[in-house]
């Protein structure tokens, strides 16, 4: 205590001492207030605010702590500190519960010379500190959003030059605050336009692969899908089936029962394929009444898969509630790992296979 020395050090040296301890240089302070100030227009985080005012308050008040408190609503946060002890970091008070909601409450700095002479002051909360005095001003008087203080471990009654500097530095504060806000807010909206957009090129990607009646991949997917699915096959030594088919008189439904009635038809196709080929296969509606299927977990062979796909549509046929007749024609091929031709290639072979089904079929209706 100043009071101690006072008494127990010889004539002038307690003088000298409460003197250094009391006094604080104008020029200087004014030197590391101006300093801070640019060091907070660069600020570009709150964390950068924070870290500028708790070091640039205690030097420009030579006091022996610095607090930034937040209004959060109804409460006061103390974000943080730079102390010679342990304050307040990290906890939260009643706005109208602490001498930082006063101050905000207030608009106004408030100088406490005895912390335990104030009835402002809850004072349980001050005894396990150092706090013996302090200086509490708003962050922006107008509508505060938070203040500053600063603490000495002895009595002290700082100057109004003192006060008005750590107002000076809290209302730099204030448009630092306001700035690296305006910067979050500007780089949430970034963020958002970004993702809005990487969204939207998704969608746009999805529907040039998707064809749009069946939900399956269309033409340009099946060939961007397919080669990749087909690629990675290969590396891995595993043998695909390739599949081309044809649904059997879908002009005579359109020409006879209207468009609706073979979308119909066609929307029956994807379902069965989907359900009989499994989540794994590449499954394309290439044209009007095209499929292309490329499996490459295939353990059976072609012609397994083309009775397999042939029977599930004859069943579907069967069904009582069908209202169109449906057939399909297929062409399969086996498509060993070290066969290098390139899916083109592969659904022309499969594609000339499904025409000679669907002669085979027309010569055996003729016949009978």
């Amino acid at each position: 205590m100043v009071g101690s020395l006072v008494e127990s050090d010889p004539p002038g040296v307690g003088s000298a001492i409460e003197s250094a301890l009391t006094f604080t240089d104008p020029a200087g302070g004014m030197e590391r207030l101006l300093l801070a100030v640019q060091e907070l227009s660069l600020a570009q985080e709150l964390a950068d605010v924070l870290r500028v005012v708790r070091t640039s308050a205690r030097e420009i008040l030579g006091c022996d702590g610095a607090t930034i408190v937040l209004r959060d609503n109804d409460t006061c946060f103390y974000a943080d500190e730079n102390a010679i002890g342990r304050l307040w970091k990290g906890s939260r008070f009643p706005v109208d519960g602490c001498i930082g909601g006063w101050a905000m409450l207030h608009r106004e700095a408030v100088v406490i010379p005895d912390v335990f002479q104030d009835d402002r002051i809850p004072h349980a909360v001050y005894r396990t500190t150092f706090v013996k005095s302090l200086v509490m001003v708003p962050i922006r008087r107008l509508e505060p959003v938070g203040a500053i203080g600063v603490y000495w471990a002895h009595e002290r009654m700082p100057s109004a030059q003192e006060v008005s500097l750590l107002q000076g530095l809290a209302d730099s504060t204030s448009v630092a605050m306001a700035h690296v806000q305006t910067i979050s807010e500007l780089e949430q909206r970034v963020r958002e336009r970004t993702a809005e957009l990487r969204s939207a090129n998704d969608e746009i990607r999805r529907l040039s692969l998707t064809d749009e009646l069946t939900g399956l991949h269309n033409l340009r997917g099946f060939n961007v899908e397919g080669q990749a699915t087909l690629s990675a096959a290969r590396d891995r030594g595993r043998d695909c089936l390739l599949a081309f088919l044809d649904v059997d008189g879908l002009k005579k439904v359109n020409d006879e029962q209207g468009h609706d009635a073979g979308d119909e038809v066609i929307a029956d196709v994807a379902r069965t394929l989907r359900s009989v080929l499994g989540p794994a296969a590449i499954v394309a509606r290439t044209g009007g009444d095209e499929f292309c299927i490329l499996v490459t977990e295939a353990e059976e062979c072609s012609d397994v898969l083309k009775a397999r796909l042939t029977e599930s549509f004859r069943a579907l046929d069967e069904a009582a509630d069908r209202r169109h007749h449906l057939s399909v024609s297929v062409g399969v091929v086996r498509v060993a790992a070290g066969d290098c031709r390139t899916l083109q290639e592969l659904v022309a072979q499969a594609d000339e296979l499904m025409y000679a089904d669907k002669k085979a079929k027309l010569a055996t209706q003729i016949e009978v």
